[in-house]
């Protein structure tokens, strides 16, 4: 009895020993703590890492009455129905099977199981929604993917509304995503990498693309950036876009983001890379270059003659955009010459009695209007569109009547703002608005000079811009003749055949150039050469 004693004193001591060396800062610190074949141990150290957490749950309980064993997880993350049902088969196994290996082969009703031999590996699946198992003698752990946390359902994107095309986007959910990705791609070519960022939130993430397609040095490129991340957290992809993306203080987007898994299909088709991060809809693709901030979903589910005309419509509303106020504060204030007289007079009759020059009139209304933008956006959705629209009629019509602000500068911001609206990425329409006020400073100073000047500055800047390596106005610079088909243009899809070729692809082709052949040689009237029914009557008769 005495020697008993002394054991277990003994056992408890080193127990306690292990205890305070079991110090750590981070999960990944974790990784050299090996799982112990005491059961007890390994539950005085789960105790001791979630104290205080009331969603752990760590549920002890024999197999065939004589093995004891643990279940652990996250109430909340798990679907606990088919967790009492992996218990309940393990309560009555029969054979004394206590090893992991032979639970695995024999009795688990699990169809996703995996094992880890550390600590590290072992929290990461557990707070990411599986179920652990750890039986006594043991020194692996049953990882059981059973997640059933609550999830957002599927819904028309928001921020990508199309009126033909799929209305179905991206949520919250990592495997969802994936899933959606993987129904528009039915192919093995499609490769999904797992990864793990934040050392705190130990985020999943998932690299995606063609293995056929995409050219190998572009994936790497993207692991390596992603490998070299260390931050406690990755709460969403705008995290990933800032610190992966080549140029860190260029206004301009070198990453696209979607919510729409169409989009993504697309890109990978392409040869792009996506990036799909756990909680956020939004998944991000690379490489990016500018001419695909004017392209929509949608300009490829309808006919390309209107698609033609739309995209070009865009162009010249983003020149609009970003040229119009300074434009207008250029004329009225240098040179007044160039415009017609009548509509000479008429600006200058409605600045008469204007207190402040064209320049502080037009960051008085752009200032204004960028603030009633950003107000219908946080106000409540049923109240926010109606604020913001009467907001900029009553407070326009205010400013003009108390002699603030002219109104053709009113005029002038209205069509500056529609035309901003025009651009399908957001994220390209707020560099146009931030470029749009140091132009009308430059244009207050020098004229049209400063324009020009910024002009040249501004596209030396994009010229000199690269997304993963690829030039950022491809294929306007370098000119590629074939991607202006899909650039400035949007060519019918039968003339397609080719990918783009301002990126390094495995397999440029896209389609064959049988039909295209046969729709040029007949001039697109196939139809002339069926012969009905109602003719061959007349001919008989």
């Amino acid at each position: 009895m005495l020697r008993w004693r002394n054991r277990k004193q003994k056992s408890e001591k080193t127990q306690k020993q292990s205890l305070q060396e079991f110090d750590y800062q981070f999960i990944d610190d974790l990784k050299s703590v090996k799982i112990s074949a005491s059961l007890e141990e390994n539950k005085d150290f789960l105790n001791e890492m979630f104290a205080d957490c009331s969603d752990f749950v760590i549920r002890e309980f024999y197999i065939e009455r004589s093995a004891k064993a643990i279940f652990f997880f996250v109430d909340g993350l798990v679907n606990t129905q088919s967790a009492n049902e992996a218990m309940k088969t393990l309560m009555v196994i029969e054979g004394k099977e206590y090893l992991i290996e032979r639970i695995l082969e024999t009795s688990l009703p699990v169809t996703q199981t995996q094992q880890a031999d550390n600590y590290a590996d072992m929290l990461k699946s557990v707070l990411g929604g599986d179920v652990g198992l750890i039986v006594e003698g043991n020194t692996q752990c049953i990882l059981m993917g059973i997640r059933g946390m609550e999830k957002r359902s599927i819904q028309e994107p928001e921020t990508e509304a199309v009126i033909r095309g799929p209305r179905e986007g991206f949520v919250e959910n990592l495997r969802t995503n994936t899933s959606m990705v993987r129904r528009k791609l039915k192919t093995p070519r499609l490769k999904m990498k797992p990864m793990t960022i934040g050392r705190e939130s130990n985020t999943s993430i998932v690299i995606t693309y063609m293995e056929d397609i995409a050219d190998p040095a572009l994936v790497d490129e993207v692991l390596c950036r992603l490998e070299k991340i260390d931050i406690d957290a990755i709460l969403e992809t705008g995290y990933l876009e800032e610190l992966i993306q080549d140029s860190a203080f260029s206004p301009f987007p070198q990453i696209q983001y979607t919510e729409r898994p169409d989009m993504v299909a697309a890109a990978l088709l392409q040869g792009r890379v996506g990036i799909i991060v756990d909680g956020t809809p939004f998944v991000l693709l690379v490489p990016f270059v500018f001419a695909e901030a004017l392209h929509a979903t949608e300009d490829y589910y309808e006919r390309f003659q209107m698609m033609t005309l739309i995209r070009w419509l865009r162009y010249v509303l983003l020149v609009l955009s970003l040229l119009t106020p300074g434009l207008y504060v250029a004329f009225t204030t240098f040179h007044q010459d160039l415009l017609p007289t009548s509509l000479l007079l008429s600006v200058a009759a409605s600045r008469e009695a204007i207190p402040f020059p064209a320049v502080v009139e037009a960051f008085i209304m752009e200032t204004t209007f960028e603030a009633l933008r950003e107000a219908g956006i946080r106000l409540p959705k049923t109240i926010g569109a109606a604020v913001s629209i009467l907001g900029a009629l009553v407070i326009g019509q205010a400013a003009v009547q108390a002699g603030i602000v002219s109104a053709p500068m009113v005029i002038v911001v209205s069509l500056t703002g529609i035309a901003s609206f025009t651009i399908p990425r957001f994220n390209a329409a707020i560099a146009i608005r931030i470029l749009r006020f140091p132009i009308m400073i430059a244009a207050a100073i020098f004229g049209l000079y400063g324009i020009l000047i910024c002009i040249m500055l501004l596209l030396g800047h994009l010229a000199n811009l690269r997304s993963f390596g690829v030039p950022y106005l491809s294929p306007f610079g370098p000119i590629s003749s074939n991607d202006m088909k899909d650039a400035m243009f949007r060519a019918p899809w039968w003339s397609l055949k080719e990918r783009p070729s301002f990126m390094t692809l495995k397999d440029s082709t896209r389609q064959g150039d049988e039909l295209s052949k046969e729709i040029k040689e007949q001039g697109g009237q196939r139809g002339m050469s069926i012969q009905h029914d109602n003719e061959d009557r007349g001919n008989v008769e």
